[in-house]
């Protein structure tokens, strides 16, 4: 009765998932800018993402005051819905408490846009997040990873691509400021996160 609170399934009140794609091969690349800003959230809050769970690998931490769940899909980035959902459904969590981290071709790198809801944009993990949630009201951190280089280059080369050294250099700096927003996102203060960083 005196021993520690136990934690229920509706203990975790916020769900941040970054999105990409789950293989060595992958780490650093433009497509897995969701997992870079990811993981430096974990090293900063000191949480282990390591347990398969969800068809992804996750970590419990608290940031703010809030009991969060970070998720690392392992469904490939086309399928991540598969994963969200099933967290989701778990702990009860509506959309408005899943903060996606993603990556964007629209953005330069270095630039960062912040958004409460809306369509896909085009990225096909947010659209498979979408299409099998049935929602669209996910606050979403959209990280730029750059225009292709020239009309021609093919898409899917350039977002598997790896980031140049001066790029991550300069993700760094985004890496705290999307640590930032996500903590504005939860306070209930998005409004100030865009104005802030968008």
């Amino acid at each position: 009765m005196f021993g520690k609170k136990k934690f229920t399934n509706n203990s975790i009140e916020y769900i941040i998932v970054g999105l990409g794609n789950p293989e060595r091969k992958y780490e650093n690349t433009r497509h897995n800018s969701g997992f870079i800003m990811l993981d430096y959230i974990a090293d900063k809050l000191g949480v282990r993402v390591n347990r398969v769970k969800f068809k992804s690998t996750v970590g419990e931490g608290r940031m703010g005051g809030h009991r969060i769940l970070l998720m690392k899909p392992s469904t490939y980035m086309n399928n991540s819905g598969q994963a969200v959902v099933e967290a989701m459904n778990f702990y009860k969590i509506p959309a408005e408490n899943v903060i996606v981290l993603l990556d964007d071709i629209n953005l330069d790198v270095g630039k960062m846009r912040i958004r409460s809801k809306g369509s896909d944009g085009g990225q096909n993990g947010m659209k498979n997040i979408i299409y099998l949630s049935g929602s669209d009201k996910f606050p979403r951190i959209k990280i730029g990873i750059g225009k292709k280089p020239n009309p021609e280059y093919d898409l899917a080369a350039w977002v598997l691509s790896k980031f140049t050294k001066d790029e991550i250099k300069t993700l760094e700096t985004i890496a705290e400021n999307t640590y930032d927003a996500v903590e504005l996102i939860m306070d209930g203060n998005i409004s100030e996160a865009m104005n802030r960083y968008n």
